[in-house]
């Protein structure tokens, strides 16, 4: 059975969905077999940080309704044991059937390692619908006060519900705007209460990867974000990594 995680986040603006599809292409660097749902509806983007806006990738409805199956996935151009499902662009949230989302989820479980939902930002039914089903949640925040009470208002939720594997993800960190408004990693995993599982620094590459339509860890194999996203699937997979920027 493979490992499920929501890539979640309080507020737009973090990086939530570079980090997913930084994490998958990592792990899909190491051979695992990596499924990515866009749940976002309406406001869909992980195509595009993926590399693969120009697959004509089918929704997660489409398989939920049963007109295809998961073996109709697309697969990535570059990486062969990496999948994509789209977000619905004109069906409500609310019409989704959770329990046909939840058989979904499952039967990808059977067949990937890894599935990543790339939920969308605040606690709206987007949000209920991916963490109704999902065990483990990756919370990514960035480091501006907006940005960690957010995160701090997720934690809560997450905890609310019972959910009890939530580690964080600081994302877009910028040593020098720490070391002047005087906050420290640390200070932003105690006012979420949330272990952390990794920091990515600020990364112009990663814009700049999107705007050639290539995921950043092949546009920029080596950049920090990059060695970030690697050291993290490290640690997922239970292997020590040392966190740093």
């Amino acid at each position: 059975m493979g490992e499920l995680y929501a890539i979640v986040s309080g507020k737009g603006g973090t990086g939530k969905t570079s980090v997913c599809a930084g994490l998958a292409t990592a792990l899909a660097e190491q051979g695992k077999k990596v499924l990515c749902i866009d749940c976002d509806v309406g406001l869909r983007n992980l195509d595009i940080s993926l590399g693969m806006s120009d697959c004509g990738a089918l929704s997660f409805l489409d398989i939920c309704r049963g007109s295809y199956g998961l073996e109709d996935a697309c697969r990535h151009p570059k990486y062969e044991t990496l999948f994509f499902l789209t977000a619905p662009m004109n069906t409500p949230v609310e019409e989704i059937s959770r329990e046909s989302f939840g058989k979904l989820l499952l039967a990808a479980r059977e067949r990937f390692d890894y599935v990543f939902l790339d939920a969308p930002a605040g606690v709206d039914a987007g949000f209920r619908l991916t963490s109704g089903w999902t065990d483990r949640f990756l919370l990514v925040t960035g480091s501006g006060p907006a940005a960690v009470r957010d995160a701090a208002r997720v934690s809560d939720l997450l905890e609310l519900e019972g959910k009890k594997s939530v580690r964080l993800i600081v994302n877009r960190v910028d040593e020098e705007m720490l070391s002047t408004v005087r906050l420290t990693i640390d200070d932003i995993m105690d006012t979420t209460g949330t272990p952390l599982a990794g920091v990515v620094p600020e990364d112009p590459n990663i814009t700049l990867a999107a705007a050639f339509g290539k995921p950043l860890l092949l546009y920029a194999r080596r950049c920090p974000a990059a060695r970030a996203f690697r050291r993290i699937v490290r640690r997922l997979g239970g292997v020590s990594a040392p966190i740093k920027l």
